[in-house]
C-alpha cells in the first residue's frame, strides 16, 4: 500500500522531487518544470534517487510511476516478460511465499546488475554486431562471469529457502507444535 510521504523538503536531499498532479502531469522540484514519463524513465536509467508523490495528498506514487513505465516499455517494443513469467508472477500475490520471492527476485536483479556493469566496458554506441564479435572473443570471460552469476543466483535461493525455513520454525513454535 502506498505511504503518504513527508513534505518536498523533509525528503532528504540529493532526492529528486516530482509531485504529480491531478491533471497527471508531473512536475520536477529541482527544475521546476514539468516533465514527461520518458524523463521519469531517463532518471531510472541515470540511477539518480527520486520519490514521486500526489501533489495534493502527498502519497506516495513512485511504484505506481515505475509500473506504468514498465507497462509501457512492456507494450511499445520487444517484451521483456514472456505471458510465462508474468502469469507466475501473478499466481505468487496473496501467496505466503509472495515476501520471499519479491526477497529473491530483487537479490537476483542486484547481481545481475552488478555483472552486467563489469561487463558493460564497451561502449555505448557498440552496435549490437560488434557486441556479438566482442562476446565470441571474450568467450571463456562470459561464461565465467555467467558461472558466477548463476552461482550467486543459488546462493541467493539458498537464503531465502532458510529464511523460510527459520519463519516456518518460528510460527510452529508460537503454535505451541515443535518439529
Amino acid at each position: 500500500m502506498n505511504k503518504i510521504k513527508p513534505a518536498a523538503d523533509a525528503v532528504p536531499s540529493g532526492i529528486r522531487v516530482i509531485k504529480k498532479y491531478p491533471n497527471r502531469r508531473l512536475y520536477d522540484t529541482d527544475t521546476s518544470t514539468y516533465i514527461t514519463l520518458a524523463e521519469v524513465k531517463g532518471l531510472v536509467m541515470e540511477a539518480q534517487p527520486f520519490v514521486v508523490s500526489d501533489a495534493k495528498s502527498g502519497m506516495d506514487l513512485t511504484r505506481s510511476i515505475l509500473l506504468q513505465i514498465i507497462l509501457e516499455e512492456e507494450t511499445a517494443g520487444v517484451p521483456l516478460f514472456t505471458e510465462q513469467i508474468l502469469a507466475n508472477i501473478i499466481r505468487f500475490y496473496g501467496h505466503a511465499m509472495q515476501g520471499f520471492v519479491g526477497a529473491y527476485l530483487e537479490k537476483n536483479m542486484q547481481v545481475f546488475t552488478e555483472m552486467q556493469q563489469k561487463v558493460a566496458v564497451q561502449p555505448k554506441a557498440m552496435t549490437p554486431e560488434a557486441w556479438s564479435q566482442f562476446l565470441n572473443v571474450q568467450g571463456p570471460v562470459v561464461q565465467t562471469m555467467m558461472g558466477s552469476y548463476m552461482e550467486q543466483s543459488k546462493t541467493a535461493f539458498q537464503q531465502v529457502q532458510e529464511q523460510m525455513q527459520r519463519s516456518s520454525e518460528q510460527m510452529l513454535t508460537a503454535m505451541g507444535l515443535k518439529r
